[in-house]
């Protein structure tokens, strides 16, 4: 793969994180997931933006226990996709919080919010962490072979054709330090999806940042719908395309 060197990131004392949940019609699963995600560690916070769901996600959230203290909300007129509501909360987060760390992660439980502990050590060691299904073997639970079959393939033509030495391009589990998200463009980032992963992955990746990967278990949504379309996956194909001929400093 890619001989690109890499800085070493200077350690963090880590007080302060935030994990990020967008949303669109998931009621049934973010009043039960969110307690989960704060129970995990004392310095956990959580942003939902929800792009008005019609089930009452966000009436759901500011119910909660907890709500406007570690429980925030950021609410979007219309649904506008998944990488626009990740620009939107990092630019809230950026200009209104004193955040340390930013997670990445969904809100139908197929992140598992044990994992974030481990996140959370990483992070004071790297730049950026990455959830990997890919990373020793496949751990990926529940999704029909086509999907996996889609999902692996999609993975090796992103590294293929970025460079990068990454075993999960894709995948939506992750955590930026604060610098990390400061020094991205994230004015010029457009893309959805799978799209939207491997460019703010290959963002970092070129300006030589540290990234790390560590092994999660990847279980398919029990409750609700996917978001995943063919738009989504043709976006991607393109995008890595776009992102080598560009030549991102």
């Amino acid at each position: 793969m890619s001989n690109r060197k890499t800085a070493q990131a200077p350690p963090l004392n880590l007080q302060k994180a935030v994990v990020v949940i967008p949303t669109y019609n998931e009621a049934e699963n973010v009043g039960r997931l969110i307690p989960l995600v704060l129970a995990r560690d004392e310095r956990l916070s959580v942003l939902v933006v929800d792009d008005n769901s019609p089930d009452g996600t966000a009436d759901i959230v500011k119910a909660l226990p907890g709500f406007g203290d570690r429980i925030l909300i950021l609410e979007r007129e219309k649904k506008q996709g998944l990488g626009a509501a990740y620009i939107a909360a990092f630019k809230w987060i950026l200009a209104n919080t004193d955040f340390e760390a930013v997670f990445e992660m969904d809100a139908d439980f197929s992140h598992d919010p044990e994992a974030l502990s481990e996140f959370l050590a990483r992070i004071e060691e790297n730049d950026l962490v990455l959830g990997s299904r890919y990373l020793h073997g496949i751990t990926v639970v529940n999704w029909p072979l086509k999907r996996l079959i889609l999902s692996v393939g999609a993975n090796r033509y992103a590294a293929f054709v970025t460079g990068m030495s990454l075993k999960d391009c894709t995948g939506g589990f992750k955590c930026f330090r604060r610098s990390t998200l400061e020094q991205l463009p994230l004015d010029r980032i457009k893309s959805d999806g799978y799209s939207f992963q491997i460019e703010m992955n290959y963002h970092c990746w070129r300006r030589g940042m540290s990234i790390r990967e560590i092994p999660i278990m990847f279980v398919d949504r029990q409750v609700g719908v996917s978001k995943m379309s063919r738009r989504i996956i043709i976006e991607a194909m393109w995008m890595v395309w776009a992102l080598r001929l560009r030549r991102i400093p």
